[in-house]
C-alpha cells in the first residue's frame, strides 16, 4: 500500500480553504467589533476617552459557563457547529508553523485559540442583549459558513476510504448545527423585530432566580412532601425527569459535541481500517507468492495466518457498534450522575467524594471549569477506542475458543476443556465458601439477640480453630496465586472498561488525586454548587428585591414630602424624581441613558441616588 492512499488536499482544495479562511476571519472580526461597540462598559474610570467612547467597545461574554439555563440547545448545537474544527486539532493537524517538538503545546493553543475565534460569533450573538442587530450579524455569518461548507463538498465530494459522498459524510453533522442556527437566528430576528414594531411585548430582563430554582426552594420548604406517583420502568430503572432541575448550557454543549466528536472518530477509525485492511490484503498475496515460489513448504502456517487476519478484521468491525453503545450510554450516565452530585451536595451531602476532596482548592475548583468540557470529550474520545480494543480482544478469545474449534470440527474437544474448566473454577469457589460455613458453623458463638442478622464476632472452639488455620494456611497460599491473577485481571477490565468515565475515579482509595479528570470533575461540581446552588441564589434574591423596594419606599417617601411642600416644587425637581423612580424600578435603563460632559449616567444616577438616601 503506498503513501498515496492518504488523503492529500489538491491545489484547488487549498485554495478554496484558505479563502474561505480569510473570509471567515474577517466576518468574525467585524462581528465582535460591531458587538462590543453596541456593549457599553458598566464600570469605568474617570479617563479623557469616556466623552468621546461614551462607554462603547465594552467586554463580550460568549458564554455564562456557571449560571446560563436558557438557550441551552441553542449552545449545544453552536458548540457541535465547531466538531469538525474540534477534531482537526486532536488530530493535530493544525501545523501553521514548523517549530521544536517541545514547542508543540503552543502551537496547539494557538490553533484553539484560532478555533474559538472563529466561532466566537455564534455564541456572542446568541447572548447579546441587541436581539435585531446580533440575529442580522449570527445569521449572515452562519450562512457564510454554510456556504463555503457546501463549497468544499461540491469541490471535493468524494474520497478514497468510504468512497463516495465521503465528505458528506464527514460534514453533515456540521451541515445540520449550522441550519439550525440560521432558523434559530431568523427566530430572533422576527421576534426583535416584533418588539420594535410594538406588536409584542419586549421580553422581561433575565431573572436572578430561576424558574427551576424556585421551585426546588419551595419543595423543600413544604411541610407535606407531595405524594409519590407510581413510577414506570424506564423511570425506576434508567432516568427519571425532575421539573425541579434544569442542566446548565455548560453540560448540554459538552454533551453535544462530544456526541457529534465521537462520530467523527469513529468514521475517522473505520477510514483508518479501510487503510489497514489493504494493506493486510497485500501483505496476503505477497506472503502466498512467497509460500508458493518454496515449494507448498509452511501452507499450514499461512493458513493460520489468514485465518487470523480475517478473524481479526471481522471481529473488529463488528465490535464497532457495541463499544460505540458503550460509550454513547456513558454520554447519558454522564449527565445523570452530574445531577445526581450536584444535588447530594447541595443537601451537604459529601460521603460520596473521598475524604481529600471534602474541601478543595478553590483555584483547582476554577480552573476545572475551563478543564472539565475538553477533557471530558478527550476522555471519551481515547476511551472508545480503548474500549474497541479490549473488546476485539475478547471477541478474538471467544472466536478462538469456542467458534473456531466447532468450524474445525472438534466440538466436543472443546466442551471436554470447557467442562473441565467450569469444574475446576466451581471447585475452588465451593472450598472457599465451605471455608466461610465452617466458620460460621463451628467458631463464632451464638446469636446474642433474636434479632441479630449475624452471629457476634467473638470465636469458639479455639483449639478446632487453631487446628483449621494450621491446615489451610499452605492451601490458602497456593490459592493467592490464583486471587492476585483474578485481581490483575479484574483491574484491566474495569479500568479499560471504565477509562471514558470522568465521573468516577479508577484508581485505588487514596491516589484519588493522581487522577486529572476526575479531579476536573470534582472542581467543576464545587463551582456549580457554590454559584447555583437555589438556597443561595433564592437568599440572594429575596435580599437584592428587599433592598430595591427599601429604596422605591424611601424614594417615594422623599416625592410625598416634597409634594406636600405645594407650589415650592420646581418643574425641573419634579421631572428628576420622576426619573429616579423611573430608573430604580428599570435598572436596565441606566446604561442605556446619554451621559452629559463631565457628567457620565451612572455618577448621575448614583447621586441622584445619594440626595434620595440622603
Amino acid at each position: 500500500m503506498s503513501k498515496d492512499r492518504f488523503p492529500v488536499k489538491s491545489g484547488l482544495e487549498i485554495q478554496v480553504c484558505e479563502s474561505s479562511v480569510y473570509l471567515v476571519a474577517r466576518e468574525s472580526l467585524l462581528i465582535i467589533l460591531v458587538l462590543s461597540f453596541l456593549q457599553r462598559r458598566e464600570q469605568h474610570r474617570e479617563r479623557d476617552d469616556t466623552y468621546l467612547l461614551r462607554n462603547r467597545f465594552g467586554t463580550i461574554i460568549p458564554l455564562d459557563f456557571v449560571g446560563t439555563f436558557s438557550n441551552r440547545w441553542s449552545y449545544g448545537i453552536a458548540f457541535g457547529a465547531t466538531a469538525n474544527k474540534v477534531m482537526f486539532l486532536f488530530s493535530e493537524g493544525y501545523q501553521p508553523l514548523l517549530v521544536p517538538q517541545w514547542a508543540q503545546a503552543f502551537v496547539l493553543l494557538i490553533g484553539g485559540i484560532e478555533v474559538g475565534l472563529s466561532h466566537f460569533p455564534f455564541f456572542a450573538c446568541l447572548s447579546s442583549e441587541f436581539g435585531l442587530v446580533s440575529s442580522i450579524l449570527g445569521f449572515s455569518y452562519s450562512l457564510i459558513w454554510f456556504v463555503v461548507t457546501i463549497l468544499y463538498i461540491i469541490q471535493c465530494p468524494h474520497g478514497q476510504f468510504v468512497g463516495n459522498y465521503e465528505t458528506v459524510v464527514f460534514y453533515w453533522p456540521s451541515l445540520l448545527c449550522l441550519a439550525f442556527l440560521l432558523g434559530r437566528f431568523l427566530h430572533i430576528f422576527v421576534k426583535s423585530l416584533r418588539v420594535r414594531l410594538g406588536w409584542e411585548l419586549q421580553m422581561e430582563e433575565k431573572p436572578f432566580l430561576e424558574a427551576h430554582q424556585a421551585e426546588h426552594v419551595r419543595q423543600l420548604l413544604r411541610t407535606r412532601p407531595r405524594q409519590e406517583r407510581n413510577k414506570s420502568w424506564f423511570q425506576t430503572r434508567i432516568y427519571e425527569w425532575d421539573p425541579c432541575f434544569q442542566f446548565p448550557s455548560r453540560m448540554i454543549g459538552t454533551i453535544v459535541l462530544a456526541f457529534v466528536c465521537l462520530y467523527l472518530f469513529i468514521v475517522i477509525e473505520f477510514c483508518v481500517f479501510v487503510y489497514v485492511r489493504d494493506a493486510l490484503d497485500v501483505f496476503e498475496d505477497e506472503l502466498e507468492s512467497y509460500i508458493t515460489s518454496m515449494n507448498q513448504t509452511g501452507t499450514p502456517a499461512l493458513l493460520q495466518v489468514k485465518e487470523l487476519i480475517n478473524i481479526t478484521k471481522e471481529v473488529w468491525v463488528v465490535t464497532i457498534l457495541p463499544a460505540s453503545l458503550t460509550c454513547v450510554s456513558y454520554l447519558f450516565h454522564i449527565l445523570a450522575c452530574y445531577r445526581k452530585h450536584i444535588k447530594r451536595l447541595w443537601a451537604g451531602d459529601k460521603q460520596f467524594l473521598p475524604l481529600k476532596f471534602h474541601n478543595p482548592s478553590s483555584s483547582e475548583s476554577v480552573v476545572a471549569i475551563a478543564r472539565y468540557s475538553g477533557w471530558q470529550i478527550a476522555y471519551i474520545l481515547w476511551g472508545y477506542l480503548i474500549i474497541h480494543v479490549m473488546q476485539s480482544l475478547c471477541g478474538l478469545a471467544i472466536t478462538y475458543s469456542l467458534v473456531l474449534p466447532v468450524i474445525h470440527h472438534r466440538a466436543l474437544e472443546m466442551l471436554r476443556g470447557l467442562g473441565i474448566g467450569i469444574l475446576t473454577v466451581s471447585i475452588v469457589l465451593g472450598l472457599m465458601v465451605l471455608q466461610v460455613w465452617i466458620a460460621a458453623s463451628f467458631f463464632l458463638q451464638p446469636k446474642m439477640g433474636i434479632d441479630d442478622k449475624q452471629k457476634p464476632l467473638a470465636l469458639n472452639n479455639r483449639r478446632a480453630f487453631h487446628n483449621f488455620n494450621y491446615f489451610l494456611f499452605f492451601y490458602n497460599a497456593l490459592l493467592g496465586l490464583g486471587a492476585c491473577l483474578s485481581r490483575l485481571l479484574i483491574s484491566c477490565v474495569l479500568g479499560t472498561w471504565l477509562i471514558a468515565r470522568i465521573d468516577r475515579t479508577i484508581l485505588q482509595s487514596g491516589y484519588e488525586r493522581a487522577d486529572m479528570g476526575f479531579r476536573a470533575w470534582i472542581g467543576m461540581l464545587y463551582v456549580d454548587h457554590y454559584h447555583t446552588n437555589p438556597v443561595l441564589v433564592s437568599f440572594c434574591h429575596i435580599l437584592i428585591t428587599g433592598h430595591r423596594q427599601r429604596r422605591l419606599q424611601q424614594t417615594i417617601k422623599y416625592w410625598c414630602l416634597h409634594q406636600s411642600a405645594g407650589p415650592r416644587l420646581s418643574a425641573r425637581s419634579r421631572t428628576r424624581w420622576l426619573l429616579l423612580q423611573t430608573l430604580i424600578n428599570n435598572p436596565e435603563l441606566v446604561r442605556l441613558r446619554k451621559s452629559r460632559p463631565g457628567l457620565g449616567s451612572q455618577e448621575l444616577t448614583q447621586s441622584l441616588l445619594t440626595c434620595s438616601e440622603s
